[in-house]
């Protein structure tokens, strides 16, 4: 659904807010000499640390690896299906 607040406000994309801000904290704010080093330290973050390793309130403080062995496979299929449709 489209968006019906006033221009440019951040709570129209909260979430990616929320992650913005949760990646210079976590990282930093840093000047790189080049794109890719600046891309692989966010991959880095993003695939060794953030998705594997980081507790998440959204997912009652587990880390996402724990939470995918707590859930019942049923729900883990569904969960698939719909990030594959994304």
């Amino acid at each position: 659904m489209p968006s019906m607040s006033r221009v440019g406000s951040s709570l129209d994309n909260a979430i990616s807010e929320s992650f913005a801000s949760t990646l210079k904290s976590e990282i930093g704010v840093r000047r790189y000499p080049a794109r890719q080093p600046a891309r692989a330290s966010v991959f880095e973050f993003l695939e060794l640390f953030y998705n594997r390793v980081r507790r998440h309130s959204s997912l009652g403080w587990l880390r996402p690896h724990e939470y995918e062995q707590a859930i019942p496979e049923e729900a883990a299929v569904r969960k698939r299906e719909l990030c594959a449709r994304w």
